[in-house]
């Protein structure tokens, strides 16, 4: 069995309060807006740090230099200056491209800037993946977007396609608890009991209206992985927008029984991908998928980075990819709702990137694929499935200094 990277016990957690990192909570207060481009979410998450009165948290995996982040950089400083707690958490790899000199306004004007898991030798596993920005603990954004120029457009004619959600109501004020646990541990210079509390928190049951999932590294504990297993036993109707597509061997078992006995299953993932060997490995799975029926879609004008689930009425939206490193390894955030309207509104999102989208056909994709083509998706597959896994799992990659 694959061993839990030691990196897990650094971050400390209230387990009494996470209850296994799954958070239920009710939707029935929280008002909800999808943000289908980077220009509307970057456009209302600026909004709504410039109308904070009492804080602003950001988590975000990359943070990139350049005019989009400088934007945020700025509407932070605004904050900090009129009063406003704001706090930012980077993840030390995923944002490695950014000068330590880009905070210096900030930090001058008294802001937090902290970086997740700092970079050092022998010590790449376990991401901070998650995309969140808290403001008041009021209202939040969850999503895929990281700050970055490339996800500036509509998704269409420019800009990587993606996916978030606006949230107003009590949904906030958890979110804004996940992000405070997350600030404190950053560094991994906490006592190593988190494993533990994790180990013996108590499980709680589904929540029939709406649930945050804050997962963790390790195999078998991944409760994004287990919630969907559970909402697939018994589909009719399965649509997934995936910009990296490596589901377990179970899930993929889960979505070949659907199709089989004639629930409708269709997949959109990337026709053009910032991760050649992820394409790759993806495209590997194809023909078993279409076998039993599955419907295979490739978005088409730019790369996609989307990440949603909607099986029969409940929709998963967040920072989760289906593939090992957010199922096994990162830090990962999903909120999952479980309501007909918001399930219909995600089926609109999913019409509407359909039609931007090149069907696979079996034949055709058959006979497309060379035995050098075979042999590179099969390299692909081992590559990111099993050795990157393996790798990032081993002790002696996840030593603190």
């Amino acid at each position: 069995m694959t061993s839990v990277p030691r990196e897990v016990a650094a971050i400390k957690i209230n387990a009494a309060e996470y209850q296994g990192f799954v958070m239920p909570v009710s939707t029935s207060q929280t008002a909800h807006q999808w943000l289908s481009t980077g220009d509307g979410i970057f456009a209302a998450m600026l909004s709504a740090i410039d109308s904070a009165r009492s804080s602003v948290f950001l988590e975000i995996y990359i943070f990139a230099p350049g005019p989009c982040g400088e934007r945020f950089r700025d509407a932070f400083v605004r904050a900090q200056m009129r009063g406003v707690q704001v706090r930012v958490l980077i993840d030390a790899f995923g944002s490695m491209g950014l000068p330590e000199s880009f905070w210096e306004p900030l930090r001058a004007v008294g802001g937090e800037v902290r970086s997740f898991n700092p970079v050092a030798w022998m010590r790449f596993s376990c991401r901070d993946h998650r995309k969140l920005l808290v403001c008041d603990e009021r209202v939040a954004f969850v999503g895929g977007f990281n700050i970055a120029s490339e996800y500036v457009g509509d998704g269409v004619r420019s800009g990587w396609r993606d996916l978030g959600v606006k949230l107003e109501g009590p949904l906030a004020i958890s979110l804004a608890s996940s992000f405070a646990e997350m600030f404190a541990g950053a560094e991994f210079r906490h006592k190593r009991l988190a494993l533990l509390r994790r180990l013996v928190a108590k499980r709680p049951a589904v929540s029939p209206t709406g649930q945050i999932f804050l997962s963790e590294p390790g195999p078998g504990r991944n409760q994004i992985k287990l919630s969907v297993h559970r909402d697939l036993v018994h589909a009719r109707e399965v649509q997934i927008i995936a910009g990296y597509f490596l589901p377990t061997w179970q899930l993929r078992r889960d979505l070949v029984r659907l199709a089989r006995r004639g629930a409708k299953v269709q997949l959109i993932l990337a026709g053009k991908s910032d991760v050649w060997l992820s394409q790759l490995a993806a495209q590997s799975l194809y023909r078993r998928f279409l076998n039993a029926g599955v419907q295979i879609f490739e978005y088409q004008p730019q790369i996609l980075h989307a990440k949603l689930i909607i099986i029969d009425h409940v929709v998963y939206a967040g920072s989760s990819n289906l593939d090992p490193r957010s199922l096994r390894i990162n830090f990962e955030l999903m909120i999952r709702f479980q309501n007909r309207v918001i399930a219909g509104e995600a089926r609109e999102i999913f019409a509407g990137d359909l039609k931007n989208c090149h069907r696979i056909e079996l034949d055709a994709w058959s006979k497309s694929r060379s035995l050098w083509r075979r042999l590179k998706q099969r390299v692909a597959y081992l590559l990111l499935m099993r050795i990157d896994p393996f790798l990032a799992s081993k002790p002696w990659r996840a030593l603190p200094d």
